[in-house]
């Protein structure tokens, strides 16, 4: 059944989907007009929104480049490899490798949502080395997996309103992990998704003569054999104690902040945790460095398209926009509806704001006074939110950038699966915000 739907979705998508780029073009001009047609703001107001916030992701774009970029280097170090190796040798058939992969995905981004980006891309590339499978479909579910990281260890909504002094304390205290993340209605969504996911994308398994199958050349990523060291410069960049003295005190750095200090994760921790292992697991500096010519090939993206989604933001937040889908969304809802009505505006606001900080940012001022009047779970409405966050995901090509270039697809290549996915997870997610 979902083979037989799942067929025209990946066609339509195929023939319709632009590239990334095209498609934040597109919502750069939809969230100008209707700031403009909506808000009535004028249009030399909206430009300078635009304007103003387009270099507002910088420090993001360069922390999600570094996702990539140390992700793949930790990944080709040839310990790593022999272990997703190995794991991927557990898969015995084309069918197993679509569950394994989104299992690991989802375990991955469970944990950190850019854990499991880079490692679900990374493991979909080993999978495709040793079995003949839809290589379509295998990136799709890697990426699906990543829907549930905002019910997650590492979900920016729950963690904020779990510090001490965040933005709405005063409005409603500081919330526990452990009546957010930890919830039963939360777990029980997780668990849901861990079951479903990769069970509907076994499902969608195309048929031998439907499928499509990867391009050797994309899987080549062997770094260059090392020729006949002649120059003292060439035995520093092979030098293995050279390599042992910078990586080694960035692990011990780790050690402290994890063991001594009580540090968590974020995603300055992650790339750090990533670049020191991979400095020390590729053993020479310039085992490292071939890796990185190899991981930089695909940031290209990355780098053109954040300065455009930070302008986005920018109007869709300065010019009242977002505020005002939200207020429209949650006017018809009640205390035990609110949630899933956040849910459904969330989901809608991040095609256009695609960050959990940020769109909680523009969102809780609207949705904690609706809920505190009409009685609400917060915790409840605060993991609506989240989740609508990451929900869209699977519809909003943003977040599949990392996975695209480290995987050597487009867009439009895996977007018709998770098409699907989008609304199988859609009635999973908004069953258990409402019932559970």
């Amino acid at each position: 059944m979902l083979k037989m739907i799942s067929k025209p979705a990946v066609k339509l998508v195929e023939r319709y989907l632009p590239d990334p780029y095209i498609f934040v073009l597109l919502l750069t001009l939809i969230a100008s007009v209707a700031a403009i047609a909506i808000e009535r703001q004028t249009p030399l107001a909206v430009l300078r929104f635009w304007g103003d916030g387009f270099w507002g992701l910088l420090t993001f774009s360069m922390q999600m480049l570094l996702v990539l970029v140390t992700g793949f280097m930790l990944a080709s170090s040839p310990p790593v490899k022999r272990i997703l190796q190995k794991i991927a040798g557990t898969a015995k058939s084309p069918g197993g490798a679509i569950i394994l992969v989104t299992l690991v995905s989802l375990a991955a981004s469970w944990i950190n949502w850019g854990f499991g980006l880079v490692v679900g891309a990374l493991f979909a590339k080993e999978l495709a080395r040793l079995i003949r499978v839809d290589y379509r479909l295998l990136v799709a579910s890697a990426y699906s997996g990543f829907v549930v990281w905002h019910g997650g260890l590492a979900g920016s909504i729950p963690l904020t309103i779990a510090t001490e002094g965040h933005f709405s304390a005063d409005q409603i205290g500081v919330i526990g992990t452990g009546s957010t993340i930890f919830a039963f209605f939360n777990l029980a969504i997780v668990v849901c998704l861990f079951i479903a996911i990769p069970l509907v994308n076994r499902m969608m398994l195309p048929d031998e003569k439907d499928s499509v199958y990867v391009d050797p050349s994309v899987l080549n990523d062997e770094p260059e054999p090392v020729g006949r060291i002649t120059r003292p410069a060439e035995r520093l960049e092979n030098s293995l104690t050279l390599a042992m003295l910078v990586g080694v005190p960035g692990l011990l750095f780790l050690l402290d902040h994890f063991l001594l200090r009580g540090g968590g994760l974020n995603l300055n921790v992650v790339n750090f945790m990533f670049l020191f292992l991979a400095i020390v697991l590729h053993r020479t500096p310039r085992n490292l460095l071939n890796s990185l010519n190899e991981a930089i090939k695909g940031g290209a993206g990355i780098v053109i398209q954040f300065p455009f989604y930070a302008g986005i933001m920018a109007i869709m937040v300065q010019s009242g926009l977002a505020e005002s889908m939200s207020e429209w969304l949650v006017s018809f809802a009640t205390a035990n509806t609110l949630p899933f009505w956040s849910f459904i505006s969330a989901g809608i606001v991040n095609l256009f704001v695609p960050s959990g900080g940020g769109q909680w940012a523009v969102q809780a001022p609207v949705m904690l006074p609706a809920a505190q009047a009409l009685g609400a779970d917060i915790p409840r409405v605060a993991m609506a939110v989240a989740w609508g966050d990451a929900w869209t995901n699977l519809l909003q090509p943003f977040w599949a950038l990392p996975v695209l270039a480290i995987a050597g697809l487009k867009a439009k290549d895996i977007m018709g699966f998770c098409l699907i996915q989008l609304f199988i997870t859609g009635i999973i997610i908004s069953v258990g915000l409402v019932w559970f």
